[in-house]
């Protein structure tokens, strides 16, 4: 709980249905600088401050991305959506275009509908 009597969001990383938690795995492959930057920036989503633009935005159909600035010019995207009070990561990627590509979205948009299942 935060001093203002508000909770933090939880944060839970999506697995597949063999345990592995390929987030996770993905994050740790990343070096260091880049894997504070992102887990600064899901803090700053989990406790709610800001959300929205330019860290957090809407993708639709309760899809969210945290963008996150890395060492080397490079751009991180989190996928994510909250259900039950939590904040559940379903995809993270390194962007290399300037649209967020069609496979990156749709596999997170499956893992969600594992969540919702």
């Amino acid at each position: 709980m935060k001093r203002d009597g508000s909770r933090v969001i939880p944060v839970i990383f999506y697995r597949t249905r063999a345990g592995a938690s390929v987030v996770r795995d993905w994050l740790r492959g990343l070096e260091a600088k880049g894997r504070n930057a992102i887990g600064q920036d899901l803090m700053r989503v989990q406790y709610r401050r800001p959300v929205g633009m330019p860290l957090c935005r809407a993708m639709g159909g309760g899809l969210w991305e945290v963008r996150s600035d890395l060492p080397g010019n490079r751009i991180a995207r989190v996928l994510f959506c909250v259900s039950g009070g939590k904040i559940l990561v379903l995809h993270a990627f390194i962007k290399k275009t300037q649209k967020t590509p069609d496979a990156d979205l749709g596999l997170a948009r499956k893992r969600q509908r594992e969540f919702e299942d």
